[in-house]
């Protein structure tokens, strides 16, 4: 109990002290439960949509998955409605008719379809919407000429009752009036959705007025749902998938769940370098609590308390802030949930905050992480504080060097220092990307635990350097201010380390983007011939009309070709005796002009003659394939062929690397027209001026929103925007690290400043101006940054280095050193030390003078 008073009245004692480990305490929790929040909310978000829009049974076409992509969608005869309405256990049954794959154009011809990657659907105003939605406008659709939208897509592009959309589907374009809008009585994700009456949904979207989607049932009251998909399944025998209502929402729920789960580790990881970033900042401030309290420890031990209870003392004070830290950090956790929701409402994804999810395990994982990651924190300087013998304590104020242990720690780091270095070479030097990633990842790891370890010993040669550089052009001010960085490496270490991580993952994450985009446009300079791509950015398969349009563009001279891409499902019969199922590239001859892919043995062109075919290197390797063996192929849904290896292409190449090609009019012998897939991407070669021949083509496709023209300039800049937005999306969740290392200087500033109050007083007692004193704590605040910023980057470029040589084996081989980000990264380290300095600095100048003397 004493042990415990005592804790408790330092805590409070030391209470401003203590705030900002606090703050990082909190932060780490706050990330790590927000996380967990957000998740776990669009979990129950989509399960509730689920649910409420699925009935007892749903019948669909049975899913091929060989089935070659014809645009066409998969359907049930309507009459299976009546037929299944008879069934053993079924109250009612009604038909669904819907397209995943539409697109949405406003009477401006803008594509109003969602960003976002979520889809935009196309329907019949039926039972099924009818039970998950209500009318808030207007009325139903009524005919041809009419559609209804969703509330969130009319929020969201100004539409309203009246206004005039085009619907884009494989079957036909469609230009309606608004008849009214409809909400969702649960939250809409973010997809787009319209809705035709049922007759012309069927012309428009299936283009078979005796067809439908799915096919619903609802179970008559006392069968359950199992009951009910027996009855089906034994009225309809094979041929159809039968679900039920929670084999529906599982399968939805597992197709999401991947995309959750990438996102929720993701955060999850950024969490775990918050963490580990404020244990740097929680060990730092115990050390210096220590420290300072060295006379008051000794005092506890000269009059009876034993090394165990100096010791608990402690670890009780660690206890008590990291249980402050995690109630503050789950509060804030869930403010952080909240955010993540309505930024995502402001990509385009609802959320509704009424859906918010806190499930019990979320407190107690942020309790545990608080709490645990605190007084493991604190441990060490605990212990420390054990060891300080009565008499030392009395005698001096500041714990006693350990130099032995100095030297031992130096060695050690020195040791994982070099061995990390020797896995990241490792690394570098690996043939195959699998066994290179293992040895980077260990190399990571090492050299960061490394330089942590020997952070005290680069401090005392680093700092020097940094000092002659920048301090000591501030004259006496600028060599105080070095002495102080370097009177306790190690503390002057541990708060460079936790700045060093964050920029550590900054740096590399910045060469690897930066050697992504450049490797990519050497390959595109060097590869891609074609003047001018066309696809669509959310994977949609490009349409018949759109094909037509570019076709019209080549008879017209405007284009000297058009290259058609196309991906045929077959399964091969290879030479070692096993039959494989893969794809095809179909194109035509051309195609060897818009890529220019190089072989290994014989030439691509004769890839495209008459039953001939190309494989990739190591295909040809694993499998025994030689140039002129003959493949018997068989196409899905068509004949069986016998293809002439004509061409091994190199795998060298990132764009196509392995693709084997056929041309298109040997796919045609032998797959029937309505079994010809559509063309995944198309490519076109300019005749004559490009600049006028990029203005037809665009001008061609205006009436195809949902397809992107592109010349090479714009596909370089449109992956530089990707690749851009991505790594801006990262940095902007590195930033709570660094946040969290700039709470560290702060804190250890004015753990310093406290330290030093009477060297501070004495000071001003023979002259040392406040503007002087404040000069010298920024600058040495300054030089700590600069020193973690050094070790970062070096250490950052140093891995997205060895990562670009990884890459390398994937075709991206060419490093580069974003070095205008690097440059403004350390600049900009200068900058976060002198704003961390602002408060201490303060502090210290309105101290005192005869109080600062005074204090021992």
């Amino acid at each position: 109990m004493t042990v415990v008073k005592t804790s408790m009245r330092n805590f409070f004692a030391h209470k401003g002290r203590m705030a900002l480990s606090a703050v990082a305490v909190m932060l780490s929790v706050a990330f790590v439960c927000g996380t967990l929040v957000f998740t776990d909310t669009m979990t129950t978000t989509f399960d509730k949509l689920f649910a409420s829009s699925s009935a007892d049974v749903t019948v669909t076409p049975k899913k091929d998955d060989d089935a070659q992509e014809t645009g066409r969608p998969d359907t049930l005869p309507e009459d299976l409605v009546d037929r299944l309405a008879g069934v053993k256990g079924a109250e009612s049954a009604y038909s669904d008719v819907y397209d995943e794959r539409v697109t949405l154009v406003n009477d401006k011809g803008e594509n109003i379809s969602p960003s976002t990657g979520a889809p935009t659907i196309a329907g019949d105003w039926d039972k099924g919407e009818q039970g998950s939605m209500e009318l808030v406008s207007g009325h139903a659709p009524r005919g041809p000429t009419e559609v209804l939208v969703d509330a969130d897509t009319a929020d969201k592009q100004g539409l309203e009752a009246g206004d005039t959309v085009k619907v884009i589907s494989f079957v036909a374009t469609t230009e309606a009036k608004i008849s009214g809008i409809a909400k969702f009585t649960t939250t809409n994700p973010g997809a787009a959705l319209v809705f035709f009456d049922h007759e012309t949904a069927q012309q428009r979207l299936l283009d078979d007025a005796d067809a439908v989607s799915s096919v619903q049932l609802i179970a008559a009251d006392g069968v359950t749902e199992k009951q009910l998909k027996q009855s089906v399944t034994a009225e309809l025998g094979g041929g159809f998938e039968v679900r039920t209502k929670s084999e529906e929402a599982d399968s939805a729920a597992d197709e999401l769940g991947s995309f959750l789960d990438v996102m929720k580790y993701a955060l999850l990881g950024f969490a775990g370098i918050a963490v580990l970033v404020g244990i740097f900042l929680i060990v730092n401030t115990f050390s210096m609590l220590v420290a300072q309290r060295t006379r008051e420890l000794g005092l506890m031990r000269a009059i009876g308390s034993s090394r165990k209870q100096v010791n608990r003392s402690v670890l009780v004070e660690a206890l008590m802030l990291g249980v402050v830290g995690s109630v503050l950090g789950i509060g804030a956790g869930i403010g952080l949930a909240i955010g993540l929701m309505e930024l995502m409402s402001l990509a385009g994804m609802n959320l509704n905050t009424s859906e918010l999810t806190v499930k019990a395990t979320t407190p107690a994982i942020g309790f545990a992480i608080g709490v645990v990651v605190t007084v493991i924190s604190a441990y060490l300087p605990a212990r420390r504080a054990g060891r300080v013998s009565p008499m030392a304590a009395l005698r001096d104020a500041g714990t006693p060097a350990d130099g032995r242990a100095g030297t031992v720690r130096a060695v050690i780091g020195l040791l994982l220092t070099g061995a990390g270095a020797a896995a990241l070479f490792a690394a570098s030097a690996a043939e195959k990307a699998a066994d290179g990633s293992a040895f980077l990842g260990l190399g990571v790891v090492l050299t960061l635990i490394g330089f942590v370890i020997v952070g005290p010993l680069l401090a005392g040669l680093v700092v020097r350097v940094l000092s002659i550089v920048v301090l000591r052009l501030f004259g006496p001010v600028g060599r105080m201010a070095e002495r102080n960085a370097l009177r306790n490496p190690r503390r002057t270490g541990a708060t460079a380390a936790a700045l060093m991580i964050g920029l550590a993952l900054v740096a590399s994450l910045s060469v690897v983007g930066s050697s992504m985009v450049a490797s990519a446009t050497d390959e595109l300079d060097r590869t891609v011939g074609a003047d001018f791509i066309v696809q669509s950015d959310t994977g949609q398969p490009i349409s018949k009309g759109a094909e037509q349009a570019l076709a019209d563009l080549e008879k017209s001279g405007r284009l000297e070709h058009v290259t058609d891409y196309k991906v045929v499902n077959v399964t091969l019969s290879l030479p070692d005796g096993e039959k494989q199922k893969t794809a095809l590239t179909a194109a035509e001859p051309t195609y060897a002009q818009d890529l220019r892919q190089e072989t290994v043995a014989g030439r691509l062109s004769a890839a495209y003659g008459e039953n001939a075919m190309s494989v990739g290197e190591k295909f040809a390797e694993d499998h025994g394939i030689a140039l002129g063996d003959e493949l018997p192929v068989a196409f899905v849904g068509g004949e069986s062929a016998k293809l002439k290896v004509a061409a091994i292409t190199s795998d060298g190449s990132a764009v196509d690397a392995g693709a084997m090609y056929v041309n298109t009019a040997t796919v045609g012998a032998h797959l029937p027209a309505d079994r010809m897939p559509l063309n995944q991407i198309m490519f076109a070669k300019a005749a004559g001026d490009a600049d006028a021949a990029y203005t037809a083509v665009k001008d061609r496709l205006e009436e195809f929103p949902q397809y992107k023209v592109r010349d090479q300039a714009d596909y370089k800049e449109t992956l530089e925007d990707q690749i851009g937005q991505l790594l801006n999306m990262v940095y902007g969740l590195l930033a709570l690290a660094i946040i969290v290392a700039v709470l560290g200087v702060v804190n250890t500033l004015a753990l310093s400043v406290v330290e030093r109050t009477r060297e501070i007083g004495l000071m001003r007692a023979i002259g040392l101006s406040r503007r002087q004193l404040r000069r010298m704590i920024r600058l040495e605040s300054v030089v700590i940054a600069l020193f973690g910023a050094l070790l970062g980057l070096g250490l950052g470029m140093g891995w997205g280095a060895t990562a670009q040589q990884l890459l390398a084996l994937e075709g991206l081989g060419v490093l580069e050193i974003p070095w205008p980000t690097i440059t403004g990264v350390f600049f900009g380290s200068a900058v976060v030390g002198l704003m961390a300095a602002l408060v201490p600095a303060f502090r210290a100048g309105r101290m005192n003078v005869l109080n600062a003397i005074a204090t021992e």
